[in-house]
Formats: C-alpha cells, sequence, structure tokens
C-alpha cells in the first residue's frame, strides 16, 4: 500500500520500498546514520541485501507493463503530485539534508526547490514525448517511429546532492514508462528515505517506484548485473562509473562521472566577478561536486591581484559553521575519506611548492572533525594531485597560465571531460576555448557550477566523466527506444 505521511518514519528508521510496501531488510540488519554536522545518531538504515535488491527488480518488473501501458498524461499527473508533496515537506526535506549530508539549511532549501521543479518539469516532457513519420521507399507504405519504455532501470546515486541527482534520472524515467529501482549512497540514505516517502505519498501503483538501500557492492552491484534490468542510471565517481559500466554491459547507460574542470581567468577578465564565480565554483556544497571548479587557471598578469580578491572573498562568503545556524554558507564535508583526501591534496600541493593564503587545515572547535575552512592554494604546480584529481572539497587551487593556448592545453591534458569555464573579455577567445575545450559544458564569463537543469549535461565521448545526457528531455534519450513501425 502507499505509504501515508502521518506513518513515516517509525521510530526514527528507515525502510525498504518494495512492491508498494515498507520492509526491513532480509535479515533484518541495520546500520546507524551518522550526522556530519553534529555526530549524532539520526536513526537506523536498512542494510539491504543482494535478496532485497531482487525482490525489488521482481516488483518493477511486475509494474512495468501496467505502468508503460498508462497515457504520459496520467503518469504526468502522479509525477505533478510529487512535486506537490515534496513542496509541503519542503522544510522536513531541507532540514534532513542539512542534518544527513552537512549542506548549510540555506543550501538545502535551494536544492528542495530544485527538486520540486524537476518532477513537474520530467511529467511536461513526458507529455511531449514525440516521434515521427519518416517516409518509405514503398509505395502506399507508412512508417512510424515511436519512443518506447526501455523497462525497468536501476537508479544508483551519490550522496553529494542527495534530492537533485536522483530526481534527474528517476523522474523522467518514470514520465517515460518505465519503472526503477533507486539505491542512494549509504552516507545520506537517511534522508534520502524522506524523499522515496514523498514518491510513495503520490500514490504510484505498487512496484512502478522501488527504494532498496544499503553496500554499492552488494545492491548495487545486483541491481546493476541483474538480467531483468534494461537501463541503469548513475551519478557519482568515476572509479565506480566504470565498475558499472563493466557490470552492466549491454544494458542502456546513463552514467555522469567525476569532473576536474578548469574555471580560466584571462589577463583581461573581470576580476571581481572571476573571483565571486571562484568562491561559488569551489565552495558551494563544500566542493563536493562534479561541477566544482577543481583547478582555477590564471594568467600570470592578473594572478596576484586574482588571488587577493578570492582569499578576502573566501573569508566573507564562505564563512564555515554550524549548518543549521542562519549565515553559515559552509557546512562539513560529508564523510571521513572525502575529508582525508582534502588533507592528502593540501599537504602534497604545499610539498611542491604552493602557499596556503587561507584556509589549509581542518577546523577545530566542531563537533566533528568534518569541518575545512575554504582553503585557497597559490602557486600549485601541474603535477600536484590537486591539479589532477578531483578533490571534492572546499580548494581553490590557483595555477598560473601565460596564454589561452597553456589553457587550452592544460584543460585537454586531464583525463576528464565535463565541464570548464572561463573569464574574458574576449568573446572571440572564449569561443575559441569553447571550440577546443574537450569538455561537455563550457560557461562563459560565469561559474563552473552554473547548469539549468534543462539544459543537456554530461561529459565528452572519450574521457573519463561519462556517457549519456541528463537534463531535461535530454534524458529521455537514454531512458527510452525508438522502436519503427512499417505499415504496408
Amino acid at each position: 500500500m502507499p505509504l501515508s505521511k502521518s506513518t513515516y518514519p517509525p521510530s526514527k528508521s528507515t525502510e525498504l520500498l518494495i512492491g508498494g510496501r515498507w520492509r526491513g531488510a532480509t535479515g533484518g540488519a541495520t546500520l546507524p546514520a551518522v550526522s556530519p554536522a553534529t555526530g549524532e545518531e539520526l536513526g537506523q538504515i536498512a542494510d539491504g541485501t543482494r535478496a532485497d535488491a531482487q525482490d525489488a527488480v521482481a516488483a518493477a518488473a511486475g509494474a512495468f507493463g501496467g505502468w508503460s501501458g498508462e497515457t504520459a498524461f496520467a503518469r504526468a499527473r502522479a509525477l505533478h503530485r510529487v512535486g506537490e508533496i515534496c513542496a509541503v515537506r519542503r522544510d522536513e526535506l531541507a532540514r534532513a539534508a542539512t542534518l544527513d549530508q552537512g549542506k548549510p539549511l540555506a543550501e538545502a532549501y535551494d536544492e528542495v526547490d530544485e527538486l520540486v521543479a524537476m518532477w513537474h518539469a520530467a511529467a511536461e516532457d513526458g507529455v511531449r514525448l514525440e516521434g515521427s513519420i519518416p517516409a518509405s521507399m514503398g509505395p502506399g507504405k507508412r512508417v512510424l517511429v515511436m519512443r518506447r519504455a526501455v523497462g525497468c532501470v536501476a537508479v544508483v546515486t551519490p550522496w553529494n546532492w542527495p534530492y537533485t541527482m536522483p530526481a534527474e534520472i528517476v523522474a523522467p524515467a518514470l514520465a517515460a514508462g518505465n519503472t526503477v529501482i533507486w539505491t542512494p549512497a549509504p552516507s545520506t540514505a537517511h534522508c534520502s528515505a524522506l524523499l522515496a516517502a514523498c514518491v510513495a505519498e503520490a500514490d504510484l501503483p505498487p512496484g512502478v517506484f522501488n527504494f532498496v538501500t544499503g553496500p554499492g557492492p552488494v545492491v548495487g552491484d545486483e541491481l546493476v548485473g541483474h538480467p531483468a534490468v534494461a537501463a541503469v542510471g548513475f551519478i557519482g565517481s568515476t572509479a565506480t562509473g566504470l565498475a558499472i559500466a563493466r557490470r552492466g554491459a549491454g544494458k542502456r547507460l546513463l552514467l555522469e562521472m567525476g569532473g576536474n574542470g578548469p574555471l580560466v581567468v584571462m589577463d583581461d577578465a573581470d576580476l571581481d566577478a572571476a573571483a565571486r564565480a571562484a568562491v561559488v565554483g569551489c565552495f558551494l556544497c563544500a566542493g563536493q561536486s562534479c561541477t566544482a571548479g577543481e583547478r582555477v587557471l590564471v594568467h600570470e598578469a592578473a594572478r596576484e591581484e586574482f588571488v587577493a580578491r578570492l582569499a578576502a572573498l573566501a573569508a566573507s562568503e564562505a564563512a564555515l559553521g554550524d549548518p543549521l545556524a542562519s549565515g553559515t554558507q559552509l557546512g562539513p564535508l560529508n564523510n571521513a575519506a572525502v575529508a582525508a583526501k582534502m588533507d592528502a591534496h593540501v599537504a602534497d600541493a604545499v610539498a611542491r611548492g604552493a602557499r596556503v593564503v587561507a584556509g589549509g587545515q581542518r577546523a577545530a572547535g566542531f563537533p566533528t572533525d568534518l569541518y575545512w575552512p575554504a582553503t585557497v592554494l597559490d602557486g600549485v604546480p601541474t603535477d600536484a594531485l590537486a591539479a589532477n584529481e578531483e578533490t571534492f572539497g572546499p580548494i581553490a587551487p590557483v595555477i598560473a597560465i601565460g596564454s589561452l593556448e597553456e589553457a587550452i592545453a592544460l584543460t585537454n591534458a586531464s583525463p576528464y571531460g565535463l565541464l570548464a569555464a572561463i573569464f574574458t573579455a574576449d568573446l572571440g577567445r572564449a569561443l575559441r576555448f569553447a571550440d577546443e575545450a574537450r569538455t561537455g559544458l563550457v560557461n562563459i564569463n560565469e561559474t563552473t557550477n552554473y547548469w539549468e537543469n534543462h539544459l543537456p549535461f554530461g561529459g565528452r565521448a572519450g574521457t573519463l566523466s561519462g556517457v549519456g545526457r541528463v537534463g531535461g528531455r535530454h534524458a529521455f534519450d537514454a531512458l527510452t527506444d525508438l522502436q519503427t513501425v512499417v505499415i504496408g
């Protein structure tokens, strides 16, 4: 039966949603959900098993015929209900995200608002899916090309944006007539369960939407490799994405993976605007974003002034603090692994000659040791870890360049190809950069973190940033099949 708002969550625990019914994991195992912000236990998370994943696939497969047979307008009404429920539960969702993920409450509210918009947009995109009537070489024949749902879709999502990342795939998948099994990152499974409850409250038929928490190597692996799963949508790290690609070979894959996108600042740039863009690009969500400005390539002629402005803004507009408190602009990192990576990347850059301008070490006096201040490093060499890998923390590694050609070369030297941004007053120079940068997105005189959720987003072919595109109707390309019907 659909979940009612008044019955969730029972005793702060989260359960699995399989076939329209909430239940514990097979064997009853649970894991604690601990807040990175406060260190408190938020509740218990059902520790799902392969058997639970198999049950969810069976439920989704059983519901596919009925759901795909519904009209696009009926499915759209259901998705609109999800958006409306999320809007009603806005405060609850935002607070849960802050406690479970660690982002400041203002950022959490922004994420919930975008989540609501995504569900409504997917509903409208679904009713506008169109086929075509191409010409036939046969006299008197008619050809119809129609979009068909692919079937069961497994969706595996990360912890940095626990609401919008799943919505990018789950919402269009459902709108197209697919059934879904969603497994979230364990470290934000507690707030993810609240989003799952919102979907369940919208009264979709049992089995259309399923939610299974548990370890990626267990639940995720079972879902991705299951023969009844037709497509896999994944957002997360490159290492996990490559493992999923191998495990899901032969299925339809939509993979949004890692990035090390540069923010380029040329000698003719508006330095105030560029510095503000770097604050957003490097410190939004504590830098835990695939769209973060992981490298800041600054022309040597502007570097000293730019670094001074960036450091001043980092102090005034990226204030570290209690993420639930008003005025906090930077919260803790989500987990110990990403904090340790931040430690290692800063230490490596300093050892190679970089200068700490702001931040530089974990902050003391907070409830957990996951609080890292906004960190600006100047003079980072191109062989530093922070210049070549995703740090995924609040770091702005400034690397000196001498020309546009050098900026392009450094951009394309990376194995990643997700996005880049450039600040310059010369539009011709900016467009040349866009022409030659091997990235899926290029922002001109805008932060790396700027994206509108109806626009296509994903990595360039031949890089380690994924395949396919999320964003509005573009996600439907991976979540539908084209069927050709010839009428004699």
